[in-house]
């Protein structure tokens, strides 16, 4: 063994491991470029949350969540009930390059329209707008949990705010 850390100089030594850390640096730096802001958030979730109606009524909710696709597409689901209400969120987006692009609806408050807004590993900021209906939802998943926030304006439901796990 010594005579091999002899014969070898102290430059080329060197070299090699430098030129191995870096090749280690590029491969976890590609692999966190590559991460999928859709497909962290693919399969089931359940939890529970928070529902703002008109006139500052507040109901805790059961919530179930499904996102199917990944790439660059994903499909979302959300179905959350109260005592009195329900909230049911359906969602088709497409993302290119962290921006996303398609279409919302929330079926029990019949409101629809388009989605637009940016992605990143672990966060998706959305803009809703549509009949009549303007808002926000923002969805941040980390490990084994996630967090959707939704406010509106324009119908009934104010906002919802759901905490997740992976069921």
């Amino acid at each position: 063994m010594r005579s091999m850390i002899r014969s070898t100089p102290i430059p080329q030594l060197l070299a090699a491991v430098v030129m191995t850390a870096l090749l280690v640096l590029a491969q976890e730096h590609a692999t966190q470029a590559d991460s999928n802001p859709f497909d962290t958030l693919l399969g089931s979730w359940r939890g529970s949350g928070q529902i703002e109606l008109d006139g500052g009524r507040m109901e805790r909710l059961k919530c179930n969540a499904y996102y199917t696709g990944g790439g660059a597409q994903l499909g979302m689901a959300i179905r959350c009930q109260s005592e009195t209400s329900n909230v049911e969120i359906r969602s088709k987006l497409s993302q290119s390059g962290g921006r996303i692009t398609g279409t919302w609806e929330e079926r029990t408050y019949n409101a629809e329209g388009s989605a637009t807004g940016q992605a990143t590993s672990d966060k998706m900021s959305l803009q809703i707008s549509g009949g009549g209906v303007t808002g926000t939802m923002s969805v941040s998943c980390s490990g084994s949990r996630q967090s959707v926030a939704i406010a509106t304006q324009g119908i009934a439901l104010k906002s919802v705010t759901i905490d997740l796990t992976r069921s």
